[in-house]
């Protein structure tokens, strides 16, 4: 029994120690917690504190520097036309609030940390470590954007610089001649302008592949690779354009003061061209020279430009136009020539035919009302005058003719070769009236001359005769209704015949039953 409570009274003993050294290691658990928690939260507001102290010194310094460089007025002098639009966009304040807000985060994030709450903190320091995963990228990016705005301020300035210097948009303008301010090309403006867009443009595609936006830089890329594929094309195609220009001006120039000073404007006087500088003679020959410039210049851009839609219809009408100007310059040298040489016929054959007498052709055919018509009139024509201009018209007409024919214009050459036969018919009917005129003429001249009696009878016979006959020859001749005039001289011949016949037959009918009688007698007798 003893030892039973003996036993007892040893178990109480020991878990009277037990209970006591669990309490006292939960006692010295809590102190060692209780202390750590202080020293996080010390820690956790002196984080917070600073954080805050540095984040609002930042902002303050980096606001201080955007004053002092003058950001908001450098973007508003770069988007002058959207300046009211950036009046409420001022980066100069939005910046050091993000400087803040970003510094402050950070403070916000490290205080979490002090204060052991990782289940706040986690998903923060994720999306941090994305966030500072690209900053890299981003560096990179805005170090390409400061280069790329520098080159393309760079080069506006050297072009405009350049074209200041050589002078182009100057020379130009008076090349087109156009004084009035609102229509003149302005080189200076958009050339410069052109490659600075065109820079930003191509750092543009390298910052958006530096970003890691390959699905969105795709069509830019392929935008700048073909472009710059195609730029030597186009810089070609722009320099030959302006060499042929200035060529074209230069080569018109020295064409018109050679022209001018071989006295060509005295030519084209003759011809009743005026001696304006804007529509001389030379200054015709000037433009020509400079239009041939500018179409082989034109053949060439197309050319080195390889646009096939648009330039093998232009190189193929340009080449047919240059395959017909040879022709065009042949026909038109054969028409002056023609003209040049019908004039001197003229005047040649009206003197020669003149010093033949030939205006008396109308007293020769019996026309002498109208011979002193002739005479008398010095604004009415001569028969010289009148052969000259015949002739100087047929000389024409083949000179036309074969300028047609070098054109390859059938049509009209047929309707010219029409138009020579109708007339050369025309000429020789009427050579072969007045032949008949002359020879009735002459006709008449002669049975009048003769002293038979009724002389004057025969003669008007005779010459109205002549007259009909080669009347009907010369419409014969001419090709007008053959058959209707010869129906219609057999019909006239026909009437006269029995005209005459009746007549003879009526005036000595008498004379002739006498010899009728006469002659029945005597056969009787025989009988």
């Amino acid at each position: 029994m003893l030892t039973k409570a003996n036993g007892c009274i040893i178990n109480l003993k020991l878990a009277t120690t037990n209970i006591s050294e669990l309490a006292t290691d939960f006692i010295k658990d809590i102190n060692i917690s209780f202390d750590s928690s202080i020293i996080n939260v010390v820690a956790a507001l002196v984080i917070i504190l600073f954080g805050f102290l540095l984040s609002a010194i930042a902002a303050s310094a980096s606001k201080k520097i955007l004053k002092r460089i003058e950001l908001d007025e450098r973007i508003a002098s770069i988007f002058e036309d959207n300046s009211r639009e950036l009046e409420n966009f001022q980066l100069e304040q939005w910046i050091p609030i993000g400087v803040f807000c970003i510094l402050f985060g950070i403070t916000v994030i490290a205080f979490l940390e002090a204060l052991k709450l990782q289940q706040f903190t986690a998903p923060i320091n994720a999306f941090l470590e994305e966030i500072y995963r690209y900053l890299p990228k981003l560096g990179a990016a805005v170090i390409l954007l400061v280069v790329g705005w520098l080159l393309a301020n760079g080069l506006r300035l050297a072009a405009t610089r350049g074209l200041d210097f050589l002078r182009l948009e100057e020379r130009l303008n008076n090349q087109l001649q156009n004084h009035r301010e609102e229509n003149r090309f302005s080189l200076k403006n958009t050339i410069p302008q052109a490659l600075y867009w065109f820079v930003l443009l191509f750092f543009a595609t390298i910052i958006l592949d530096a970003l890691g936006f390959q699905g969105t830089l795709e069509p830019a890329e392929k935008l700048v690779e073909e472009f710059l594929l195609y730029l030597p094309n186009i810089l070609g195609a722009t320099l030959i354009g302006v060499i042929g220009w200035f060529t074209a001006k230069a080569v018109s120039q020295i064409t018109s003061n050679f022209l001018a000073s071989i006295g060509i404007d005295r030519l084209g006087v003759k011809f009743g061209m005026s001696t304006n500088s804007q529509s001389s003679l030379s200054w015709l020959g000037g433009t020509f020279a400079s239009s041939v410039i500018l179409i082989y210049t034109a053949i060439a851009i197309f050319n080195k430009l390889n646009i096939e839609a648009i330039s093998e219809p232009i190189i193929l009408v340009l080449s047919q136009v240059f395959t017909v100007i040879p022709q065009v310059f042949t026909a038109g040298a054969i028409l002056a020539i023609g003209y040049i040489t019908s004039k001197y016929v003229a005047k040649l054959l009206t003197s020669l035919l003149r010093g033949m007498n030939f205006d008396n052709l109308f007293f020769w055919l019996g026309l002498p009302v109208q011979q002193s018509r002739f005479q008398n009139n010095s604004a009415t024509k001569t028969p010289s005058e009148i052969a000259g201009i015949m002739a100087m018209v047929a000389i024409i007409l083949f000179a036309t003719i074969s300028a047609i024919d070098i054109l390859n214009i059938t049509a009209l050459t047929a309707l010219m070769q029409g138009l020579i036969i109708v007339f050369g018919s025309i000429l020789a009917g009427l050579l072969v009236l007045a032949i008949g005129l002359y020879f009735a003429n002459l006709a008449f001249n002669l049975i009048i001359t003769s002293g038979v009696s009724q002389a004057r009878i025969l003669a008007q016979t005779a010459r109205v005769t002549i007259i009909a006959f080669v009347g009907t020859m010369a419409l014969q001749r001419i090709g007008i209704a053959t058959n209707i005039v010869n129906l219609a001289f057999g019909l006239s011949l026909g009437a006269i015949s029995v005209s005459v016949a009746l007549a003879i037959g009526l005036g000595t009918r008498e004379i002739a039953g006498g010899l009728v009688k006469q002659w029945l007698k005597e056969l009787g007798i025989r009988s």
